[in-house]
């Protein structure tokens, strides 16, 4: 699978994709500990796809939001400024606005799809 060249936030905080912002993993997460939460986020989401009763599919999205978590993409913030969560929000809705805005229609068409 090949990663989309998505928008990015000026600030590093999000990437904007199906026309929502999304929170990036942590950026001072050392490269050992994203490693592994990365893979236990795989694993969680296969576990997903391949639960066959009520109870295993619960326990599978409670390891997904676990490994989110883990890599700040979920829960706390992981910057210190004060600035809120906004993610899952069109960024015309946020404090993005302005940025958004001023994107070319390439960059606004790639976070839209």
């Amino acid at each position: 699978m090949s990663r989309k060249d998505y928008p990015e936030t000026p600030d590093g905080r999000y990437f904007v994709a199906k026309s929502r912002l999304w929170r990036k993993t942590d950026p001072s997460l050392d490269d050992t500990t994203r490693r592994a939460a990365v893979k236990r986020l795989m694993q969680a989401r296969r576990a997903v796809g391949q639960a066959d009763t009520e109870e295993a599919t619960r326990d599978a999205r409670a390891a997904v939001d676990a490994a989110k978590r883990a890599l700040g993409e979920r829960g706390p913030v992981w910057w210190d400024d004060g600035a809120p969560d906004e993610g899952g929000k069109h960024p015309k809705n946020t404090s993005y606005a302005g940025w958004w805005a001023d994107l070319d229609a390439d960059a606004q068409a790639r976070g839209s799809g």
